[in-house]
């Protein structure tokens, strides 16, 4: 979620680089910095806030020098602090590294660095990586790089400077870096468009590589330092394009992304199968014990997330919960007070209808909290308290990856409010908080599934319509699916409980109309079976999405479409990416504009 620009040439880089930055900021703005190489010394400034802080300190410091790297953070580990910044520096200044992605071993890496006398200075996974570095540094950069790469875990982008040498490396396993070159510069940056001005050709750097920047070119090598040829892509792109990747659609490349969103929400948030929000929320156990009333307050798909987890709530406390759509909640006389905790969920943090929800619910005296993507919103600077779900900006116009934030940080909070109050059980936190960590996981694995998905899709991409059968915990992820595939495929989907078929829609049910049926493993099995035994005595095809391991499920359809098993409060997390993945491809299958459908904007702000 943060945001790197580098570069190496004939000019003075510090205004380069904080252009760059400026370019990056919307992904992450907590605390930027900037790190220069001077006549063989490093010289870095770091700071709280925005780059436009980052530049006023830059011109009161008079900061100059030959070549040097640039961050904006988006923090993950470590709290907002300057200490946090990037860039970090060796503790013998001979090293200075900025870091994109998350270092998963990095607690080890670092236990390992300090019984040898290494000290460190801040919260930061990055740390670990630029003290590893000045620790085996012996003057040859490459083999230093190598012997990083081979130690450290996870997803990253790292750009680094040595002192003594005239260079940027920079190393990538998982997190978006691309590299450019023109006359005599040289640059590196998190998304290409902040390379438009000076160039056009650029490398889109690959897991496991790593490159050597300099005045005079660039070098490319793997993780064992052996050089290969790369070409250049040629940049056709305008601004809203140049950060789709190898992707067809944005829409796809979210998809994708949703394992590593949800490790980025829970990082901070969950550990040693313990939830710990207190450093984002002030309440006691005092302040909670009077939230009698709970109200979730969004529109379109955050009002689906949040019926999702109101369900989930109501598995492990006692909460007396109502879901409301925000354009509706602002003209009723809902009953709302110092009682009422509301929360209010928008991606944006602009849309008006929710934003108009949240003034009328302080207005009553309610307690109010925000959930959104993006830190500094109108939203949240109005209602104060929030959660954001770090998911980076979502550029197609249909919700992916910040869904699956979204019912990530609701489900999140309701333990915690749960555990505050004195209902959630020890063991039903651990055994949640466990499984929510192995989540990501299993999300990758549905990922698998894509081509499996796509043949399925293009199989019924010429139905008249769909029905979304799900009961209880099924039934929200079942409204989400249906309308992904409305909106960007442009057919008719309607979303039911699976037990009010009876009480009308059957009516339409025929061979032309599929039934996607969600139907996890648990005590629901046998009565959702029921429900899709009606379907099929009516000629509808059924496409099932079932727990691994279901063989039953064959004995009425072979459409199906398998997720890893988990919990059962937790099966909606792996409801959501088939679904999105079958709408994605009827949608491709139709010729549609999937990134851009009609009449739709991203972010709502009138009424």
């Amino acid at each position: 979620m943060c945001g790197i620009m580098g570069y190496i040439g004939g000019q003075e880089p510090t205004k380069i680089i904080l252009d760059g930055l400026a370019k990056h900021e919307y992904r992450g703005y907590d605390s930027a910095g900037i790190a220069v190489i001077n006549h063989g010394k490093i010289e870095e400034i770091r700071t709280v806030g925005r780059v436009k802080n980052l530049a006023e300190r830059v011109a009161e410091a008079g900061l100059r020098g030959e070549f040097g790297i640039g961050h904006t953070r988006w923090a993950t580990h470590g709290g907002v602090t300057e200490n946090n910044a990037h860039p970090h520096v060796s503790n013998d200044n001979r090293v200075v590294v900025v870091h994109n992605g998350i270092i998963e071993n990095a607690r080890e890496i670092r236990d390992e660095l300090e019984d040898k006398g290494v000290c460190f200075h801040s919260e930061t996974d990055t740390e670990s990586a630029v003290q590893y570095l000045g620790y085996v540094y012996d003057g040859n950069p490459k083999e230093a790089i190598v012997k990083l790469t081979g130690r450290i875990r996870g997803a990253f982008a790292l750009v680094i400077m040595f002192a003594d040498k005239k260079e940027i490396w920079v190393c990538r396993k998982g997190s978006p870096l691309v590299v450019g070159h023109a006359g005599n510069a040289g640059f590196c940056a998190s998304d290409a468009t902040a390379l438009l001005e000076f160039t056009h050709d650029v490398w889109f750097m690959d897991d496991d590589e790593m490159a050597r920047i300099t005045p005079a070119g660039c070098e490319f090598f793997d993780f064992a330092g052996r050089p290969h040829a790369k070409e250049t892509m040629h940049l056709d792109w305008n601004a809203a394009m140049t950060n789709r990747g190898s992707y067809p659609h944005f829409m796809l490349k979210e998809i994708h992304e949703q394992p590593d969103v949800m490790t980025h929400t829970l990082l901070g948030r969950v550990a040693s199968g313990k939830i710990d929000l207190s450093s984002e929320l002030p309440w006691t156990a005092e302040d909670v014990k009077k939230f009698r009333k709970i109200h979730f307050v969004a529109c379109g798909t955050s009002h689906y997330a949040t019926m999702t987890a109101a369900q989930i709530w109501e598995t492990f406390g006692s909460f007396e919960n109502r879901c409301e759509v925000a354009s509706e909640y602002r003209y009723r006389n809902i009953p709302a007070d110092e009682s009422t905790l509301c929360i209010f969920v928008s991606q944006s943090g602009e849309t008006a209808d929710t934003l108009h929800a949240a003034r009328l619910a302080k207005s009553k005296g309610a307690e109010c909290l925000v959930i959104t993507n993006v830190r500094g919103s109108t939203i949240h600077r109005e209602v104060g308290n929030a959660l954001i779900t770090p998911a980076g900006p979502e550029i197609g116009v249909a919700a992916t990856k910040t869904f699956t934030a979204q019912i990530t940080v609701l489900v999140l909070l309701g333990m915690y409010i749960a555990k505050l109050k004195g209902e959630l059980l020890p063991e039903t936190e651990t055994r949640l908080a466990s499984a929510l960590m192995d989540i990501p996981a299993k999300l990758a694995e549905i990922l698998k599934q894509e081509h499996d998905i796509e043949h399925i899709a293009r199989e019924f991409a010429d139905a008249r319509g769909f029905f979304f059968l799900g009961r209880t915990l099924s039934y929200p992820p079942a409204l989400e699916g249906a309308l992904k595939l409305k909106e960007i495929s442009y057919m008719h989907a309607e979303a039911y409980p699976a037990g009010e078929m009876k009480h009308g829609p059957i009516a339409l049910l025929d061979k032309e109309l599929p039934v996607v049926a969600l139907i996890p493993k648990n005590d629901m099995w046998e009565k959702t079976i029921s429900n899709i035994e009606e379907s099929m005595a009516r000629k509808s095809p059924v496409i099932a999405i079932a727990a691994e391991g279901d063989q039953a499920i064959l004995q009425y359809t072979r459409s199906v479409i398998y997720t890893p098993v988990t919990e059962p409060e937790l099966y909606p997390f792996l409801q959501v990416i088939p679904l999105q993945l079958f709408a994605y491809y009827v949608a491709r299958q139709r010729g549609c504009d999937i990134d851009m459908p009609r009449n739709l904007a991203k972010s709502v702000t009138v009424e």
